[in-house]
């Protein structure tokens, strides 16, 4: 497991709870607007925190945090996740797990473990715009691995909202060059019958690699709610505070 960064305290990762936030390096997805492009692809210049810092890290902070956040990059990657995930557990802190939705096998195989408190899907956009915005044909090698990972995050998606084991949520960072009205359309139908999906204010950054892509303002955003509310249990709008 490559861990290359520890938030020690954070309010904002975990809804409700005091958390720290772990981020694992390397992703399946080259996301144009990913705010962490540098654990990705930019390893080499990052320090890598050893897993005993971390858990050290932890045991010192119980009583103080409520549970610990672990995103990425795509944390479903590495196959000793369970093992941070084990130890987090081991302490009787919360776990909420970061992910795109690409590794439905592992996600199913955590909760049914009990290993899971909280997941976050992050719903790039309506599955035929994924390829591009998502960059795909970047880290693929072909059209069937393109559409095995679609088939993955549909069926990540549909888990979730067909059970009651764990408690969920679906977000999107939504960007004015790929989402619109038509884009929400589509977005709607893929979460119907979900509890809850967040709208999340775009702010450009020096890793973003694609520079020329421009955010909504908490106005702009207001007006999707609406269209999105009468599929979706709850549509709520984050990071435009």
């Amino acid at each position: 497991m490559k861990i290359y960064g520890l938030m020690k305290t954070t309010l904002l990762d975990y809804p409700g709870k005091v958390a720290s936030t772990v981020f694992l390096g390397g992703c399946n997805f080259r996301c144009e607007f990913c705010h962490n492009m540098d654990l990705i692809t930019d390893l080499n210049n990052v320090k890598e925190i050893p897993f005993s810092d971390v858990i050290d890290h932890f045991r010192l902070r119980k009583g103080v945090i409520d549970g610990v956040c672990i995103t990425g990059g795509e944390p479903t990657l590495y196959p000793d996740l369970i093992d941070l995930i084990t130890a987090v557990k081991e302490m009787g802190l919360l776990v909420k797990l970061d992910s795109n939705g690409s590794k439905t096998r592992v996600l199913e195989d955590l909760i049914a473990k009990k290993l899971l408190d909280y997941i976050a899907i992050d719903v790039k956009a309506s599955f035929n715009k994924y390829p591009s915005i998502c960059g795909l044909s970047k880290c693929l090698d072909s059209e069937s691995q393109i559409t095995d990972v679609l088939n993955n995050v549909s069926d990540t998606i549909n888990m979730l909202i067909n059970q009651d084991l764990i408690d969920y949520e679906f977000r999107t960072t939504v960007i004015r060059e790929y989402h619109d009205e038509k884009e929400f359309e589509l977005i709607g139908d893929m979460l119907k019958g979900a509890s809850k999906y967040f709208l999340q204010g775009y702010v450009c950054s020096e890793y973003v690699p694609n520079q020329d892509l421009h955010g909504y303002s908490k106005e702009e955003l207001q007006k999707f709610v609406p269209q999105l509310s009468q599929k979706i249990d709850y549509v709520g709008i984050r990071g435009m505070d």
